[in-house]
Order: C-alpha cells, then sequence, then structure tokens
C-alpha cells in the first residue's frame, strides 16, 4: 500500500475511490450467503477493498481501530450497523467517515437500513457504497452504549415483531433479552428533558420515541391520555422492562436514558 496520503474529501464530494473495509455479520452470511458474495463482488469491482468478519465485539473493535483510510461498509443486518456505530462511538471515531451498508437478512431485520433511504437489493446498496453521496443523520445513543438507527420502542406494539436474525455481535453485547407485552401497559417513570410524562403508579400503553431535525420525537400514552411532543433526552425507569431498538430486542434493564446527538454520522445513500 502506498504511503503517499490523500487529503480529505468534502461531505458532498464522490466517495468511490476511497478503500473500503467490508465488515460481514457472520449471521448475514450463514442466512444469505449468496446476497453476500454478490454484494462483496460489486464492491471489490469498485475500490479497494479489505474484507474482514468480525466474531466478537473486541475484534470489532480492534479491526475499526485499524483501519486506517479504510471507509466502513456493513453487509448485514441493521444490529450489525448499530454495533459499528457503537464501536466507532467508543472511539470517538463516529463522524470521521461516512458509513456504507448492505443490508442483508429477513425483511423485519434489516427494516431500520431501508427506512432511512439504503436500497435493499443488494446490488443496488453495493453501488451506492461506491458511487452515492452521504447523507448526514441524527444518532440516539443511550447511557448504556447502545444505539438507535430509526426507532425505539419501550411499550406498544413492536411493529416488525421478534427479530429472527441474531447477530452475534449483539447476542455478545446484550446476553439477556425480553421486550414488554401487557396489553394494559407498563408501570414506569418516563421523563423527556427532566419533565414528568409518568410515574410508576401510572400505567404507560405506548411510550416510542425517533429522531427527527436533531430532536427526539416521542409519542406516549398514558391511561387514556396520548401525546405527541419533541426533546433532546429521554429518560425511562421501572421495575424490569424491555426495549427494541430498530426492531432488536434488548433487556430488561431498570433505567435507561436515550440522547439525540444531531448528524453524527453520515450514511452512503443514492446520489439523487
Amino acid at each position: 500500500m502506498s504511503s503517499q496520503s490523500t487529503p480529505a474529501s468534502r461531505p458532498d464530494e464522490p466517495r468511490g475511490r476511497d478503500p473500503l473495509l467490508v465488515l460481514v455479520d457472520p449471521a448475514a452470511g450463514r442466512a444469505d450467503g449468496e446476497s453476500v458474495r454478490i454484494a462483496r463482488d460489486v464492491l471489490r469491482g469498485g475500490a479497494d477493498t479489505k474484507v474482514a468478519l468480525p466474531e466478537s465485539p473486541s475484534e470489532l473493535d480492534r479491526i475499526l481501530s485499524h483501519r486506517g483510510r479504510r471507509r466502513p461498509v456493513v453487509i448485514g443486518s441493521d444490529q450489525a450497523v448499530q454495533r459499528v456505530l457503537q464501536a466507532l462511538h467508543r472511539q470517538r471515531d463516529l463522524g470521521a467517515d461516512p458509513v456504507g451498508a448492505v443490508p442483508v437478512g429477513p425483511a423485519g431485520s434489516t427494516a431500520a437500513c431501508r427506512a432511512l433511504g439504503v436500497p435493499a437489493e443488494p446490488v443496488a446498496a453495493a453501488r451506492a457504497v461506491l458511487a452515492g453521496a452521504p447523507r448526514k443523520l441524527d444518532l440516539v445513543v443511550d447511557d448504556g452504549g447502545g444505539v438507535v438507527l430509526a426507532e425505539l420502542r419501550v411499550v406498544g406494539e413492536h411493529r416488525r415483531g421478534p427479530v429472527s436474525l441474531r447477530s452475534l455481535w449483539a447476542k455478545l453485547a446484550a446476553p439477556e433479552q425480553g421486550t414488554t407485552s401487557d396489553p394494559d401497559g407498563t408501570r414506569l417513570r418516563v421523563e423527556a428533558d427532566g419533565r414528568l410524562l409518568a410515574d410508576v403508579h401510572e400505567k404507560v400503553r405506548l411510550l416510542a420515541a425517533s429522531a427527527d431535525g436533531g430532536e427526539l420525537v416521542l409519542e406516549i400514552t398514558v391511561g387514556g391520555s396520548s401525546r405527541r411532543l419533541r426533546a433532546t433526552t429521554l429518560s425511562v425507569a421501572g421495575r424490569g422492562f424491555g426495549y427494541t431498538a430498530d426492531g432488536c430486542a434488548v433487556g430488561p434493564v431498570r433505567h435507561r436514558t436515550w440522547t439525540v446527538h444531531p448528524g453524527a454520522w453520515a450514511l452512503m445513500l443514492p446520489a439523487g
């Protein structure tokens, strides 16, 4: 590899010539090896590519910290993308390069990436990595080190149901998993930017959040009263509750605080 340095690209410049670090979630290879192979071949055909299959969070950390100028690209589920963003956030390197994603797995396990604009088909997604444009996105980060790409749901119907594709990265990071399922609601203390929205003697029937415009858009139903509001932080406490981050089950936990980080990362999407 040449030791000559390459000038940093502007955010709106084409990124197709950047060398790539392609991180393949081992679970994606087991679920749909053909799609993984196709995406890998397209990426190799358009850029200097190094492929890695990290088997643990520590291995993922090591690979990312030694990537040099290579731009990270994830082949796998929403959980796989979450784990890469978490590692980059821990290393204070999240905004250094735009991240590429090629969704591979059952439809429910890749819905967050598709909702953000990543093509569902592997060839189109790989081409967006090579010739697309980076788009700045907000990131929701919790005090346990987790991230949310699209939707957080603490109480209420989990729209995509249980995720069938379980990334090994996520299993190792969250060995206990479960979600709240009481149809009458869950007794929780809920605060948004320090404002009390529900206390432990009240049953919360719906609590969901997503990032938009540098803020959290919250939906909450307590008893028969529903509210929609904006905040920058959301804190929830209870005797033990589960939640889903982009449909991925986490918990049970007793307390969690989520904070939105405006424009914290960039995702490669189809140009135009």
